[in-house]
């Protein structure tokens, strides 16, 4: 059954961070929603939070395939952007499988906006250590987090924050709700179509 209740912006970065600090050992941490959600700068929120704890952010962007891969069948192709655009494949490799065998993760692969490769030096964390993975459509696929948080938008409030040059991701993102079920495969949904007043949403 969920439980709902009202938060505040600095409530739901608490609450996450107390998922966290519940948990031993390294860990690997979802932060999953649209772009309209910025799904980043609340697991910046929560890094800064988790202090002196060890925690590194991981844009999803930063492991997109290059452009001649995501946009070959066009920038606005919206089953591209729901199944190619994301490497998982490196993702898996050299971030989360890498921390559990390693410990040491590569923590970007390619730039977005200028589609060169990063080839950053690898970051070591500590036993407790956390990796925070943030950005949109990472739930319920192939991907192993040991914690996910989905910050939800409701589809008008998806329609009222979304810049008209992402539209085009809107029905992607519905597609997204029904066939990944992000709500459902969470540990805490963040419903945020208020986000000066924000619920929280415990299975």
């Amino acid at each position: 059954m969920t439980r709902v209740e009202p938060s505040s912006p600095q409530g739901v970065v608490k609450a996450i961070t107390r998922l966290i600090t519940a948990s031993p050992g390294r860990l690997r941490v979802a932060i999953d929603g649209a772009w309209a959600a910025e799904p980043e700068l609340l697991a910046e929120q929560v890094v800064r939070d988790l202090a002196p704890r060890r925690a590194l952010l991981i844009r999803a962007d930063h492991f997109w395939r290059q452009a001649s891969l995501r946009l070959e069948d066009g920038r606005y192709d919206v089953d591209a952007w729901l199944n190619r655009w994301l490497d998982e494949a490196a993702l898996r490799r050299e971030v989360l499988d890498a921390l559990t065998t390693a410990g040491r993760v590569l923590p970007a692969l390619r730039d977005p906006k200028t589609d060169r490769s990063l080839r950053p030096d690898p970051v070591e964390l500590p036993e407790d250590g956390v990796l925070v993975v943030a950005g949109a459509l990472l739930l319920g696929r192939s991907l192993e987090f040991d914690i996910a948080v989905h910050v939800h938008l409701s589809a008008s409030a998806l329609a009222r924050r979304t810049p008209t040059d992402l539209a085009w991701t809107l029905p992607g993102l519905e597609r997204y709700e029904i066939e990944h079920r992000p709500q459902e495969v969470s540990d805490l949904v963040v419903r945020a179509d208020d986000p000066r007043h924000p619920a929280l949403a415990h299975h």
